[in-house]
């Protein structure tokens, strides 16, 4: 279960208000460390389920490395111009690997609601196409932080 947000009480989404934020949005940045404890940070597509964060990276990239060696995550998604529209959550935690490293689309069926979100969601498809590039992380959040500015204007 995910820690419980203490401070900005006010302007914190609901769990109904996270969920259907995460389930929206489809653009996330994830902050890694680097080997030398440099922070990294990065843009992704993901999916939520309700419960956790799905990120289909690329196994060669800097990000996956960083995992590799340590396997915390920050992950922030949010979206707003204007001060007063600001809104987003952050998500910490540890990620793991689920699938095959790097997924080709075996059967696997922990990922079929993920892969299935994902498709519909970025893609417009009912299935997931793999191109051996790419494999999943799920980052089940440890502490979720939200913020929408649009509640500073109501009462």
């Amino acid at each position: 279960m995910a820690e419980t947000q203490r401070r900005g009480r006010r302007i914190m989404m609901t769990p109904g208000e996270v969920d259907a934020f995460l389930t929206t949005e489809r653009t996330c940045r994830v902050a890694t460390v680097s080997a030398d404890g440099a922070p990294h940070v990065s843009a992704l597509w993901f999916a939520w389920d309700g419960t956790s964060l799905w990120l289909y990276s690329i196994t060669r990239s800097r990000r996956w490395a960083d995992w590799r060696r340590d396997p915390r995550l920050a992950v922030v998604v949010d979206t707003g111009e204007a001060y007063e529209e600001l809104r987003g959550v952050e998500l910490t935690g540890t990620a793991e690997s689920v699938g095959e490293v790097p997924r080709t689309g075996a059967p696997c069926p922990e990922l079929d609601v993920p892969e299935r979100l994902f498709a519909r969601k970025n893609f417009g498809l009912d299935e997931m196409v793999h191109d051996g590039r790419h494999a999943w992380l799920r980052l089940t959040p440890e502490a979720i932080v939200s913020w929408d500015f649009r509640k500073l204007g109501r009462p």
